[in-house]
């Protein structure tokens, strides 16, 4: 899955979840991440009292978005993360405490998923690197290879 939110941090470990979370240990921050046992599953995963709480996102067939959240409150259903999030900035909606300082990815990640995914029309054209395209030239054109047996 690829996400464009500079808080989804696409497929990090749990205990690397936990490191970022825990270095300004600021209660309510969070982050999004893919499940490492679910397939298809997100992670939220959010910061409070030293602790690092997890919720599962699961992507439904209409497109829609359900979170398992406290027991006892009923699953919310979302059209997209977006309106997740903004549901959870507010207070007393079932999480362990309500979302306010979203963890960013750090910008040379985000730049290079960004590339790979092709979402982001600025580097279209750059190559990462020329072992990924090994019949293209520095400037992105086909090359034509030929070889001489002696």
């Amino acid at each position: 899955m690829e996400f464009s939110f500079p808080f989804f941090h696409g497929k990090i470990t749990r205990r690397t979840c936990e490191e970022l979370l825990s270095k300004k240990k600021k209660n309510g921050s969070y982050l999004i991440r893919e499940s490492e046992s679910v397939e298809g599953a997100l992670c939220l995963c959010v910061f409070f009292e030293d602790l690092t709480y997890t919720y599962r996102i699961f992507r439904e067939h209409q497109g829609y978005f359900r979170i398992q959240t406290s027991e006892g409150v009923p699953e919310r259903m979302f059209k997209t993360l977006k309106d997740l999030i903004y549901a959870f900035e507010k207070p007393n909606q079932g999480l362990i405490t309500n979302l306010r300082y979203p963890v960013k990815k750090p910008k040379a990640l985000r730049r290079s998923q960004r590339i790979k995914s092709g979402m982001d029309n600025i580097y279209d054209g750059i190559f990462l690197e020329d072992t990924q395209h090994p019949h293209l030239d520095s400037q992105g054109r086909r090359q034509t290879l030929s070889f001489q047996c002696q």
